[in-house]
């Protein structure tokens, strides 16, 4: 199951890296922390996948499609960018499965050098199987309402 996984990621990555967009490779601090993928579509929206490493060995695959909604000029050099867009998640650990959707609203903002930080969350609504003790507990779950600032590398 963890290797269809990170072969779905890598060639999910793979390609969006095929493409001559403008991109970014970071990761987000928060509850855990992610490895951070977003890849520009030429009209400031932008796709998003990030993967994860949460508390207790859990790890959570998430993509989202973020439209930029407003790009103030606060300051005289950098870009900011207020966004918010749907997704999809996918996570596990020990004994624990989700499979779900997913929402993001975040500010960023991009030096002139190519530095993007960023502040978002990402709350996350789904299927959670947890198995302990030879029970299955199947039941919908709400996670991810944790902030998360994210440092990429913008190229």
């Amino acid at each position: 199951m963890k290797k269809i996984i990170v072969a779905a990621a890598l060639a999910l990555c793979f390609t969006f890296a095929a493409s001559a967009q403008p991109k970014a490779l970071g990761a987000r601090f928060g509850y855990g922390v992610d490895l951070s993928y977003q890849h520009n579509l030429g009209d400031a929206n932008f796709i998003e996948a990030d993967l994860g490493l949460g508390e207790f060995a859990f790890f959570n695959l998430a993509g989202t499609y973020n439209f930029m909604i407003a790009q103030p000029d606060w300051t005289a050099q950098g870009e900011w960018g207020f966004y918010a867009g749907p997704g999809v998640a996918l996570g596990a650990g020990k004994g624990i499965f989700n499979v779900g959707i997913a929402g993001q609203v975040g500010l960023e903002y991009t030096f002139d050098f190519p530095l993007q930080l960023s502040i978002d969350i990402r709350p996350q609504i789904g299927l959670v199987s947890a198995t302990a003790a030879d029970v299955t507990v199947r039941d919908f779950g709400i996670w991810g309402w944790y902030p998360h600032l994210g440092v990429r590398y913008r190229f």
